[in-house]
This record gives C-alpha cells, sequence and structure tokens, in this order.
C-alpha cells in the first residue's frame, strides 16, 4: 500500500501478512496490532515515550539472565501474568496463580512426609492435605513441584548463601492422594526492583511486595496441569500483591499447635519440630483435561 494514513495502517499490516498465516496467529496479529494502533492513536503517542518504551524493552533484554527473566516480571506486575491464568482456568478446581520468574526444574525427589525444611533455622510448619478430582475422588500418583522462599524473602537461585535446590522439591502422591511435608514459612519479598520493571514501579508509586506463598505445580494423567500459589490468611500485603497472584480460594491459615501429638503420622522430621509449630491443611481439585 502506498497511500498509508493513521487511519488506514493497521488494515496496511494486516494486508502484508500471507496466504500460508496460520489462522491463529492470523487472529492473534490482528486483535494485538489493532489495540497497539488504536492505544498510540488514543493517547498520541509521542516520539520521546515511544523511545522510552523501547528503551524499556531494551533494559529488559540487558537485564535477563536463566536466573532472572525481567520480561516475565514485566508481565506479572503488568497484570497480564494473571490474566492469562485466569483466561486459562478451568471453572472447576483450584484456581491457577502466577508461575513467577524463580521456578526452575530438577528439584530432587521428597517422599510423602519428606522434611523439606531440611536446615533452615525457623519455626517449623507441616502442609499436608489431598489431591481430589472434581468429583472429590483423590487422585492416585498426583505429582508436585514445590518451591518457595526461605525466611530472608530469597529464594535458591537468587541467594548463593543458600545450597541449590533450597526449599524445592519434587513429591509423587500414593494412591489416596495424600501429599504431606514440613518446611519453614515463606517470607513476604519484593519483586526485583533494580531494572526497568522497578523504574515502572516506582514511576507509579507502586510497591514491589509480593504476600509469602507456597508454590505448586500439580499435575495428574488425564487433568489439567495446575499452576499455583497459596497464601497465608493474616499476610499484610495479601490485598496489595505486585503481580496481582492471590485469588480467594487461595487463601489458607497456619494453625499454631503446641501439641506435638497432634503431629501427623508418617512425617520424617516426627517429634523433633519447634514449639510451637504450625499446620496448613490444603486440598487441590484437578480439572479433567
Amino acid at each position: 500500500m502506498r497511500s498509508v494514513s493513521k487511519e488506514n495502517i493497521t488494515k496496511a499490516f494486516m494486508g502484508y501478512c500471507g496466504e500460508e498465516t496460520d489462522p491463529r496467529l492470523h487472529f492473534v496479529l490482528e486483535k494485538l496490532v489493532t489495540h497497539l494502533h488504536d492505544f498510540a492513536r488514543e493517547v498520541e503517542l509521542t516520539h520521546e515515550e515511544w523511545r522510552k518504551g523501547l528503551e524499556l524493552l531494551l533494559k529488559a533484554g540487558d537485564i535477563s539472565t536463566p536466573e532472572r527473566n525481567e520480561f516475565v516480571l514485566m508481565s506479572d506486575v503488568l497484570g497480564l501474568s494473571s490474566l492469562v491464568d485466569m483466561i486459562n482456568s478451568a471453572e472447576e478446581g483450584t484456581p491457577s496463580s502466577v508461575l513467577g520468574p524463580f521456578h526452575i526444574l530438577g528439584a530432587p525427589d521428597l517422599p510423602v512426609g519428606g522434611d523439606l525444611k531440611q536446615d533452615n533455622e525457623s519455626p517449623t510448619v507441616i502442609v499436608g492435605g489431598t489431591v481430589k478430582d472434581s468429583q472429590g475422588i483423590p487422585i492416585s500418583g498426583a505429582e508436585f513441584e514445590i518451591w518457595q522462599t526461605a525466611e530472608n524473602g530469597l529464594y535458591s537461585n537468587q541467594d548463593t548463601a543458600q545450597p541449590d535446590y533450597n526449599l524445592r522439591a519434587h513429591m509423587k502422591v500414593g494412591s489416596d492422594g495424600k501429599y504431606l511435608f514440613s518446611t519453614i514459612r515463606p517470607a513476604p519479598y519484593t519483586v526485583p526492583d533494580d531494572g526497568p520493571v522497578g523504574e515502572l514501579l516506582h514511576a507509579t508509586g507502586r510497591e514491589p511486595w509480593r504476600p509469602s506463598h507456597l508454590h505448586f505445580i500439580v499435575t495428574a494423567p488425564g487433568h489439567r496441569t495446575l499452576v499455583t500459589e497459596v497464601f497465608p490468611s493474616d499476610d499484610p500485603y495479601l490485598n496489595q500483591d505486585a503481580v496481582f497472584g492471590v485469588r480467594d480460594a487461595l487463601v489458607m491459615q497456619y494453625q499454631e499447635k503446641t501439641d506435638p501429638a497432634e503431629i501427623p503420622p508418617g512425617l520424617a522430621i516426627g517429634n523433633d519440630v519447634t514449639v510451637p509449630y504450625y499446620m496448613v491443611d490444603f486440598d487441590f481439585v484437578l480439572a479433567p483435561e
């Protein structure tokens, strides 16, 4: 098209797409470019603002590493990650929540009842529950990926002082669908704000805090994979999560306990727990594929 104008440039872009373009790709690109062009026209985007946006993306690329993906973080703080989660969540079952930028593959196996706490100095938390299907029937052989921050609010791949895979595990449940492990209470933390995402947060007067949470990926044959987080009801940042991950159905309670007799049987740590200790009872419901 020779006579490109503000009014027809969107149509011109779509006209450049060849007939062999995948239909889904064509649809997504059409909507993306339509909204992007409409946005630029609506706000009358200046050259300075356009260059600032490109600079933000360039800085995100420069600061990203295998341990820190600034683009994922940007998606998180803009609410896009959570929105995609909610769009793709099953109507039945436990809600999904953001994966976050700190998940890593290869966590060591931990048996049901295993001790994830290890040498971490903090009050003991005992986490357990059942993986069920949408009819409430326990799912045999469901598998977990579990990860969390240490008491200092850092994940193991952020903190060289922590052992590799600290507070990370893979667990396979038995025929009863039950999972159980001992750990510590994760700490609230700030998302990294020393890069371009931080610039955006500071420019808009936003806080970078996330409430404390336990991360889970739950899988089972014939069921949709669940990526989610579980948050304590008493966390001070529950209502201002920087990445919009909190859902009402993902809020649980730490129950304070002082009687060792209430420790579930089969826990590897046995009675060697701090007093008081805390218990979390949380069931996961997986939707069918």
